[in-house]
């Protein structure tokens, strides 16, 4: 078992950042702005690159095999360095399953400050380790520097056949949308620095961010769905434009649909947003119809997530088996809307 280093003798990890988990990500619409005139070198070979932009580049082999390459890197999101070396693996692990495959090896991406005890850092390896063996890969080196606020995370190779890649531009009019995860990490770790989320909420986020989308992926390939992403800095909105926009469809979510962590409606009922929050609607909210929806469930959706769920569309008439295969392994799964023809997002009350 892995030794938990006390959250005072780690003296305070969120303490030393500005801002933790996938909330810290640049503003997504920065990020289009920045990648316009950013063109890759042309390659028979590489499969998904830039052009459009998914949740890991893959790079074809031969007729068998590519690999997905992702990194993903944050600074704390909790004081417990165990946990967090353990989220920040999750999540960047997350995204060779949003693909459709499966973790090979990983290399550390680090920077903390020198003043913080080694063993600090080592329950913070150690943990993000342990998880890329769950994942079915191995953590094989990486890089540490020196710097005042603590930053963690993976670059992750996997594998998928070239056939079985899972990209967010596919999804069709007609398909069915699935979430894998419950929604409001943001909101409960915001709630829970307020007093306004307890211990056992946050444990209940906390589990979810220590699992990994493995499990809903083993069951998700056999069923060949049309479009998959995370759910993760963006929101659920953010991600469901960015699957929208790259399709060429409009995706219409059920708020009332949309399943939320114990406490996280409540700590947006009581007015807090994290710091995702406003960027994320910068991005979608042009693009977002949302009339009538309580501002709760907005908050929720626009809510940046770390180590979320999977967004899935799959033609609907799948959709009785594939709950059923879920609930068989007793795997999370909450239908949340459909696509149809059109374009944007179009949540629901």
């Amino acid at each position: 078992m892995l030794r938990t280093v006390n959250a005072v003798e780690a003296t305070g990890l969120t303490s030393l950042a500005v801002g933790g988990g996938c909330a810290a990500k640049y503003s997504a619409a920065r990020l289009e702005e920045l990648l316009k005139g950013f063109v890759p070198v042309e390659a028979e070979n590489l499969l998904v690159g830039l052009s459009p932009a998914d949740d890991a580049a893959v790079y074809r082999l031969d007729d068998e095999r590519a690999l997905v390459f992702t990194l993903d890197f944050f600074p704390p999101l909790v004081d417990d360095p165990a946990l967090f070396g353990r989220i920040a693996a999750t999540n960047a692990l997350n995204d060779v399953f949003a693909m459709g495959g499966v973790p090979l090896v990983a290399l550390s991406i680090a920077a903390f400050p020198e003043e913080l005890p080694t063993a600090v850092l080592g329950a913070v390896f150690a943990a993000a380790a342990e998880q890329v063996r769950a994942a079915g890969g191995l953590l094989a080196g990486g890089h540490t520097i020196r710097d005042a606020e603590p930053k963690y995370g993976l670059a992750v190779v996997g594998t998928v056949h070239p056939d079985g890649i899972w990209r967010k531009s596919g999804a069709r009019p007609g398909d069915a949308l699935f979430l894998t995860k419950p929604l409001g990490t943001g909101l409960v770790l915001a709630g829970q620095g307020k007093q306004l989320a307890g211990d056992e909420q946050l444990a209940e986020a906390i589990r979810w961010m220590t699992t990994l989308n493995a499990a809903a992926a083993d069951v998700l390939r056999p069923f060949a769905p049309h479009a998959v992403t995370d759910v993760t800095g963006f929101g659920l909105l953010g991600h469901a434009y960015e699957t929208a926009d790259r399709s060429g469809v409009r995706i219409r979510l059920e708020a009332s649909a949309m399943p939320a962590l114990p406490g996280a409606v409540e700590v947006a009922r009581a007015g807090v947003r994290t710091g995702g929050d406003p960027r994320n609607r910068d991005f979608a909210g042009p693009h977002v119809t949302a009339a009538g929806v309580p501002d709760e469930l907005l908050a929720l959706a626009y809510d940046a997530q770390t180590a979320g769920g999977l967004l899935v569309s799959l033609p609907a008439d799948k959709a009785p088996s594939l709950a059923a295969e879920f609930r068989a392994r007793d795997l999370f799964l909450a239908r949340v809307g459909s696509v149809e023809d059109g374009e944007g997002v179009v949540l629901e009350p």
